[in-house]
């Protein structure tokens, strides 16, 4: 995740650099630092920033599930991960899913696929900041 991303989705959260500290359980300088692209933002706190971005979208008329938005084939659904966990709005956020015909083998491989998906534009949108290519 790169520092602009981090930086937009904390504004879309409506937190200040101390409350999102606060909500991650991460201190105010971890913050900074992301923010400033001194250190990258470590994969266990990028996931939970998406999973409390997808939280505050999901009253819109988004949040479908992945299987049905992409029309995956019964055959395909039953192999992936997010279908037998009924996580098909969350998909991004379970490894081993299968997407582009077959399950990643890391989050880095997995979530450049994820934010070119339309799963992930459902709690991103269209603005480049928020997840940059």
């Amino acid at each position: 995740m790169e520092k602009t991303e981090f930086g937009a989705i904390r504004k879309d959260l409506g937190r200040t650099q101390k409350g999102l500290a606060t909500l991650l359980g991460i201190s105010l300088k971890a913050i900074c630092s992301y923010e400033q692209g001194w250190r990258a933002v470590p994969v266990h706190v990028e996931r939970q920033l998406l999973f409390l971005l997808s939280r505050k979208k999901r009253g819109s008329s988004a949040n479908k599930n992945c299987w049905d938005l992409k029309n995956c084939p019964e055959k395909t659904r039953k192999k992936c991960p997010a279908w037998e966990f009924d996580s098909g709005e969350f998909c991004w956020f379970v490894n081993g899913t299968i997407c582009e015909c077959a399950a990643q083998k890391n989050w880095h491989e997995k979530i450049l696929i994820c934010k070119k998906c339309v799963v992930m534009k459902q709690i991103t949108g269209d603005n480049p900041e928020r997840l940059s290519l």
